[in-house]
């Protein structure tokens, strides 16, 4: 194989090389910390893109990282989504929380800090404040136990037939359990042109309100402090945050 068989994935940073996947590495930490992860996942259910190591066993080599290439796209496959946050969750109960998560200072790592009331940052009222004042107030103590979890899959979840889920990637954060296919479901009422149904059909997960809840004030938060944030992105979270108070 030579650089000439490379071709890039579409709407990503990354190459295919045949079986294999290079990425360029922004966060070493995180990006090491991940490819760990999922080279020890177990999780039979889902098709997980396990990492290429070096011929020295070096998981990162001048700053790129390679996996393997899992065939499908993303689709509107929202519940398989949702259950496969469950299981991927279920499949890292016992990973201790990474140290790099308290050290992060990037816009999604305060609004969840902000969305949990962690931290007290003012809300832009015009960026989705006026939604996370309304919404916030309704925040009670929950008893589930924090976690890692992924909590980004909207859109990161590859689809190709009755294949199982693929996952590539794994954007820790240490929450509840549910709260992983909360953030699905609210980005897919946001974004995706789901209905509130889509909630009510997770209702028996532990905590469902509050997990939904978080998700969407955690949204509101990275929206109000994104540079790139748009307002047809904030018309779809208040959609959304409609949706979320009729449950909570």
């Amino acid at each position: 194989m030579t650089a000439g068989d490379a071709e890039p994935i579409p709407g990503t940073t990354a190459w295919r090389c045949g079986p294999v996947v290079l990425k360029p590495v922004a966060e070493k930490p995180k990006a090491a910390w991940a490819a760990r992860t999922l080279e020890a996942a177990d999780v039979p259910e889902l098709r997980v893109a396990r990492p290429v190591r070096s011929t020295d066993g070096r998981l990162i080599v001048g700053g790129w990282a390679a996996n393997r290439f899992i065939t499908g796209r993303a689709e509107h496959r929202y519940d398989d989504t949702m259950l496969a946050a469950v299981k991927l969750a279920r499949a890292t109960e016992g990973v201790p929380k990474p140290a790099f998560l308290d050290d992060r200072d990037d816009v999604d790592a305060i609004a969840d800090r902000i969305a949990w009331g962690e931290l007290e940052t003012p809300i832009d009222e015009h960026k989705g404040g006026r939604w996370f004042e309304v919404l916030a107030g309704a925040r009670r103590p929950v008893s589930s136990p924090d976690q890692v979890v992924h909590g980004d899959l909207f859109g990161a979840v590859l689809f190709d037939g009755d294949a199982a889920p693929g996952i590539v990637d794994f954007s820790p954060y240490y929450r509840p359990a549910e709260w992983s296919a909360a953030v699905v479901a609210v980005d897919a009422l946001a974004w995706g042109g789901a209905g509130i149904e889509l909630l009510h059909r997770w209702s028996h997960l532990p905590e469902w309100p509050q997990m939904l809840l978080r998700a969407m004030l955690f949204r509101l938060a990275a929206h109000a402090l994104s540079p790139q944030a748009t307002r047809a992105a904030l018309d779809g979270l208040r959609a959304a945050a409609r949706e979320v108070s009729e449950l909570v």
